[in-house]
């Protein structure tokens, strides 16, 4: 299986959480569009068997007009193949469908784009400010009334753990997302990465602080709701219908190969993680030279294994035994097995059928349990 994701660093305005890579100046679209391109042009020969997926994220892609995509899409179709049954994904965010916009979901359809995932985050207008979201409460219950009339393969985002959330409001923004019938849903805790807004606003008293126990009760409804709705719990942060999980992102947590293309976009062949610069002036000028303004990491035997645990912890089926003493040997396997075992007992843990998995009690806690199973020079 082969993926690849493409970056699109433009936002209408800035999310006080968010510290992705990404500028709120949109006049350069047209010089970075062109420098996606050839950005493909020059790395077509990474992708040696067809595409199996195809993510368009950010950044918000659907800033892009028709034009821009038309462009991006049959830059790629002459230079990639790409399966027949390909999961082709766009993110999107409501606002950018307005009577105004350049971008129509009729259009986005047309180019083979067959799933959406859209940045919904919450339903109500005061986490939305919060949030300093572009788009309302009503523009997303809008769009996805149309969304849902012309895709079938859907996913939003929401986010939990939001300062004076309670966890009334938040059980009815499950019950709201779940009324357009759905088949995924992404759901977040509310991080405070350093250099955001959030950080800064929090720091001088203007917001309340995140609280861990309301995000761990939050988690735990959600979870509740969605399985009582058919879902199944396969990853840490994903909910799905059988037949529905992410594709792309399960390629990622399965270690499978993807190319990046993109200012700060990542990439994985198996061996070396490599990502572009993150900065979309130097980034064009270098691809218009030809020159792939890359960083390169070897990955050691060591950072393949604590990879592994810290995606297989996260995922519904966790830990195969049996395929880490195969693919690193017997020495991690055992190592593994008597670090797991303090967790096994406290019950945050299970093994089960030779697999290391976490159990509903350590599900929320399961990146820091990763991290205390890693092997460290």
């Amino acid at each position: 299986m082969y993926s690849l994701y493409l970056h699109i660093p433009f936002c209408r305005q800035a999310c006080h959480y968010c510290d992705f890579h990404f500028s709120t100046t949109l006049k350069r679209k047209p010089q970075l569009v062109n420098a996606l391109c050839k950005e493909l042009e020059l790395r077509k020969t990474e992708a040696t068997i067809p595409l199996q997926t195809v993510y368009l994220g950010g950044g918000t892609p659907s800033v892009l007009s028709f034009g821009e995509l038309s462009v991006l899409f049959s830059t790629l179709h002459q230079n990639y193949s790409i399966a027949p049954d390909a999961e082709i994904t766009i993110e999107v965010n409501p606002d950018d469908f307005t009577s105004h916009s350049e971008l129509s979901l009729a259009q986005i359809k047309s180019l083979g784009i067959n799933r959406l995932s859209v940045g919904v985050q919450s339903f109500f207008e005061e986490d939305l400010r919060l949030m300093n979201r572009v788009h309302t409460a009503n523009q997303a219950i809008a769009f996805l009334e149309e969304a849902t009339n012309l895709f079938e393969n859907i996913t939003l985002d929401l986010i939990y753990g939001i300062p004076n959330m309670s966890n009334e409001r938040w059980i009815k923004n499950i019950e709201k997302a779940l009324s357009f019938g759905i088949p995924h849903l992404s759901a977040y805790a509310l991080t405070v990465e350093h250099k955001t807004a959030l950080y800064n606003f929090i720091k001088k008293g203007k917001i309340p602080p995140t609280n861990d126990l309301q995000a761990r009760e939050q988690f735990y409804l959600l979870k509740e709701l969605l399985e009582s709705e058919g879902f199944i719990h396969y990853e840490l942060s994903n909910f799905g219908k059988k037949g529905y999980f992410s594709r792309n992102n399960t390629a990622y947590w399965q270690q499978r190969k993807y190319m990046g293309i993109g200012p700060s976009a990542h990439s994985y062949n198996g061996t070396e993680r490599y990502w572009n610069i993150p900065h979309n002036i130097k980034y064009i000028e270098q691809i218009s030279k030809g020159i792939l303004p890359q960083e390169r990491e070897l990955l050691s035997k060591k950072d393949l294994y604590n990879e592994r645990i810290m995606t297989g912890l996260r995922i519904q089926k966790g830990i195969s035994l049996s395929d880490i003493k195969k693919d690193f040997g017997s020495h991690y396997s055992n190592y593994l097995k008597k670090e797991a075992l303090p967790y096994i007992e406290k019950g945050l843990l299970l093994l089960e059928n030779d697999h290391i998995l976490t159990s509903k009690e350590g599900l929320f806690l399961s990146d820091g349990i990763a991290s205390d199973l890693f092997i460290l020079d």
